[in-house]
């Protein structure tokens, strides 16, 4: 009897340090910034998007990236820039592929309830761009119900495309860059894209100097999203609170033509 309770005993305490072990596993991995740290590197996921994410003489530039480089060197860590899919960014985000989202993102519901989002940054709105010689024609989504429309797959685009009703001819497309190829070609009458962009992109001097921007369907703001729950986040918000302070942002603001949200 006595070695049974032994072994009983021997059970319980290798079972018990396990939970422990177990425990202090889970404590570490959910420590995104222990991760980041180890790591030596925040993996930025980001689109080609202009002004915030784009290439210039074959190095990437923007505000968020310049932005986001700012952020990485308070934090010790190197940023790493790599191109998602958007559609399928909260899953990028999960699967650790990622460290975060940082590439304009309109701070929705979705995005709240799959992400740890930081505190807004930048305002923004979401606007319909078509030919200019078409422009006279349109000027509500009412007028625009029976055009062919595209926006990237996943952004904010597409759900205003959604909810004003302009979804009867509507495709999506990989990228903000590809709803303006299809509407310079002709495939599509018009896009939805972020205000920001369609600023950087279209008009006098522009390699789509032929499009404009008919009017603004939703405003927004954006913000960084994170792992849910993660403790970057509130660490990143005090960062972007000296970055204001010191000028940084304001500089940055700027040089790309942006309105701060603070």
């Amino acid at each position: 009897m006595k070695k049974f309770t032994k072994v009983i005993s021997i059970v319980l305490s290798v079972m018990m340090l396990a939970v422990v072990f177990a425990g202090c596993g889970a404590e570490k991995a959910a420590s995104d910034i222990e991760y980041v740290e180890n790591n030596g590197k925040m993996v930025i996921g980001y689109t080609i998007y202009e002004p915030m994410n784009y290439e210039e003489n074959g190095e990437l530039t923007g505000f968020d990236t310049e932005f986001a480089e700012a952020v990485c060197e308070k934090l010790g860590v190197e940023p790493e820039f790599v191109v998602i899919d958007w559609d399928n960014k909260f899953l990028e985000l999960d699967s650790k592929s990622i460290d975060c989202i940082w590439n304009g993102m309109t701070i929705t519901e979705e995005a709240k309830l799959n992400a740890s989002v930081s505190k807004a940054y930048v305002k923004n709105a979401q606007v319909v761009v078509m030919n200019k010689d078409k422009a006279a024609d349109y000027k509500s989504a009412e007028d625009m119900k029976e055009l062919k429309f595209v926006a990237e797959a996943g952004s904010a685009g597409e759900a205003a495309i959604n909810d004003n009703g302009l979804n009867a001819n509507y495709t999506a497309v990989a990228a903000q860059s590809d709803a303006l190829l299809e509407v310079m070609s002709g495939s599509a009458d018009a896009c939805v894209i972020d205000i920001t962009m369609a600023n950087a992109m279209t008009g006098e001097g522009t390699s789509y100097a032929a499009l404009t921007s008919v009017c603004e369907l939703t405003t927004e703001e954006y913000g960084i999203a994170f792992r849910k729950n993660s403790d970057i986040t509130e660490k990143v918000n005090a960062i972007i609170d000296e970055l204001k302070s010191d000028g940084t942002l304001e500089a940055l603001a700027e040089k790309y033509a942006l309105t701060l949200a603070f």
